[in-house]
C-alpha cells in the first residue's frame, strides 16, 4: 500500500513529476508504458524494410530503432540544456513519415540503388529535414498561429487515409507476394484485426494497453500452425547490435526533401500538443513560461533526437501520446520512471535476435494490426478537425486539401507531364494536402485560430 500526500491525494497523482518511486514500483510503472509503445515504435520500421526489400538489415534497423528511442527518451525526460521537456514523455519512431520515406525509398530503388544507397538516401534527407524542426522549436508559439487545429487535422486525416492502403497490401499478403489476396492471408489479417478489436472492448485497462501485442500473438499463432511463419537463419545473426554511425553512409535528394521537411513542420505541432496534454495529466502548468519552455525545449529534443536517429541509422523520432494514458491510469508522472523505460529500450535493442523474431512475423499479422493503427491515425486527425470551431474559410480549405491529395492519391499518373523534382514533391498526397491546406490557412483565415491541443500524436 503507497501512502499518499494531502497534495497527492488532491492531484490524482500517486508520484508527481520531480518525485522519486523506489526501483521496483518505477520499473513496474516502465513496464507499462513499454508495453502501450513497443509495438508502435517497431512497426515502422518493419513495414520500411519488408516493403522496401531491406530483409536482411532489418534485425539491425529495429536494435537501432530502439537504442535511439531510448537515448531520446532520456534525452527528452532528463532535459540536458535547452533541449528536452523535462517530462514523463516516451520517443519513437512516427507513422507519419512512413508514406514519404516509402516513396524515397522506391525513387532510389527506381534509379537502380541498392539497400544500401536506400538507406543512405533516406538517413541523410531525415537528418538534414531535422534542422527545420530544431529551428522551428525557437519559433513555435508563433508558428500555431499558422498551422491550426484544422491545418494539422486535415494533414493527420490525409497521412492515416495514404497509409490505409499500405495496411491492407500487408494483410492481403504484401507487396508482390505470390499468395496475395489467398484465403489463408485473410483469414490471418482479419483474425488478428478482430482480435484486437475484441480486447479493446474489455474492461480491465491493461488488457486494453496489451490488445496489439495479443491480437498479433494469436494472429501470428493461427500462422505458425498453418506454416505460413517462415523463420531467419538466427545463425547469421550477430549477438549484440552495436551502434555504428552512418553505417551505410550518407546521400541527400531534394525531391524527396520536401515531402519530409512538410512531416516534420507538423509533428512539431503535434508535439506541442502532446505536451500539453503531458503536462496537463501530470499537473504541471499548460500556459506562462514554464509551459512555453517545456514546448520549446520538447520541439526542440524531437528535432535532436530525430538528426541522432539519422546519425545512427534509424527513422525519425517524435513524441507519443500513448504514455498519457499511461500516467492517468496509474497515477505516475515522475519523469525518473523514464530513464527505466529508456534503459529497457536500450537493453533490448541492444540484442538483434529480439529484431529477427520479429522479422518472421507474417505480413497478415502485420497487416491486420497497422490496419487498426492506420486507421486510429484518421480518427485522430478527424477528432483534431473536430475540437476546432469550423467556419466556411475552414471547411473550403478542407474541400480542397481532401481533393487534391485524395485526388493524386487515386490519380497518380497526373502528374506525370511535370518535370522530374516537381513531380516527385507533388507526387505526394501528403505533401500535396499539407503545402494547400497551410496556404490556404494563411490567405482565407484572417481571424485569430482557436488552438485545441489535445496530443493527437500520429504514432
Amino acid at each position: 500500500m503507497i501512502a499518499l500526500t494531502k497534495q497527492q491525494e488532491n492531484s490524482d497523482l500517486i508520484y508527481s513529476l520531480n518525485d522519486r518511486p523506489a526501483p521496483w514500483k518505477a520499473a513496474y510503472a516502465a513496464f507499462q508504458h513499454l508495453l502501450a509503445s513497443f509495438v508502435a515504435i517497431i512497426t515502422p520500421t518493419l513495414i520500411i524494410g519488408g516493403t522496401l526489400g531491406l530483409g536482411a538489415e532489418i534485425p539491425y534497423l529495429l536494435s537501432m530503432s530502439l537504442v535511439v528511442s531510448g537515448v531520446g527518451t532520456f534525452i527528452q525526460a532528463r532535459r540536458i540544456g535547452p533541449v528536452g521537456a523535462g517530462l514523463l514523455c516516451l520517443q519513437g519512431t512516427s507513422f507519419a513519415f512512413l508514406g514519404s520515406i516509402l516513396a524515397a525509398g522506391f525513387m532510389v530503388k527506381n534509379n537502380g540503388g541498392g539497400p544500401d544507397q536506400v538507406l543512405a538516401t533516406i538517413f541523410g534527407v531525415c537528418g538534414v529535414a531535422a534542422f527545420v524542426e530544431i529551428i522551428l522549436s525557437f519559433f513555435i508559439t508563433r508558428i500555431k498561429r499558422v498551422i491550426t487545429p484544422v491545418v494539422t487535422g486535415v494533414v493527420i486525416t490525409i497521412i492515416g487515409l495514404h497509409l490505409i492502403k499500405v495496411g491492407m497490401t500487408d494483410l492481403a499478403g504484401g507487396f508482390g507476394a505470390d499468395d496475395f489476396g489467398s484465403k489463408e492471408n485473410l483469414a490471418i489479417g482479419l483474425i488478428t484485426l478482430t482480435v484486437i478489436v475484441a480486447l479493446n472492448m474489455a474492461q480491465r485497462a491493461i488488457i486494453r494497453l496489451s490488445a496489439i501485442i495479443l491480437g498479433m500473438l494469436v494472429g501470428y499463432g493461427v500462422a505458425l500452425y498453418w506454416g505460413m511463419v517462415s523463420f531467419v537463419d538466427f545463425s547469421q545473426v550477430p549477438l549484440i547490435a552495436v551502434p555504428i554511425p552512418f553505417k551505410y553512409g550518407i546521400a541527400f535528394d531534394l525531391s524527396v526533401f520536401v515531402p519530409i521537411a512538410i512531416i516534420y513542420l507538423v509533428t512539431a505541432i503535434e508535439t506541442s500538443g502532446d505536451l500539453t496534454a503531458n503536462s496537463l495529466v501530470s499537473r504541471e502548468p499548460t500556459s506562462g513560461p514554464v509551459y512555453l519552455e517545456r514546448i520549446r525545449g520538447g520541439v526542440l529534443g524531437d528535432g535532436i533526437n530525430s538528426l541522432i536517429a539519422s546519425v545512427f541509422n534509424t527513422f525519425p523520432n517524435t513524441t507519443f501520446s500513448q504514455n498519457n494514458g499511461i500516467i492517468q491510469l496509474t497515477g505516475v508522472a515522475s519523469r525518473y520512471v523514464a530513464y527505466y523505460v529508456a534503459a529497457l529500450f536500450v537493453l533490448i535493442g541492444l540484442f538483434p535476435m529480439v529484431g529477427a523474431v520479429l522479422q518472421s512475423l507474417p505480413k497478415p499479422v502485420l497487416g491486420g494490426a497497422t490496419l487498426v493503427m492506420f486507421g486510429t491515425v484518421t480518427a485522430a486527425g478527424v477528432r483534431v478537425i473536430a475540437q476546432a470551431d469550423l467556419n466556411r474559410n475552414d471547411l473550403l480549405l478542407m474541400a480542397v486539401a481532401f481533393g487534391l491529395a485524395m485526388g493524386i492519391e487515386s490519380v497518380p499518373e497526373v502528374v506525370n507531364v511535370l518535370p522530374d523534382l516537381p513531380r516527385s514533391i507533388l507526387g505526394s498526397p501528403v505533401t500535396v494536402g499539407g503545402l494547400s491546406a497551410i496556404f490556404l490557412s494563411l490567405i482565407l483565415n484572417r481571424r485569430e485560430p482557436q488552438v485545441a491541443l489535445e496530443g493527437n500524436k500520429v504514432t
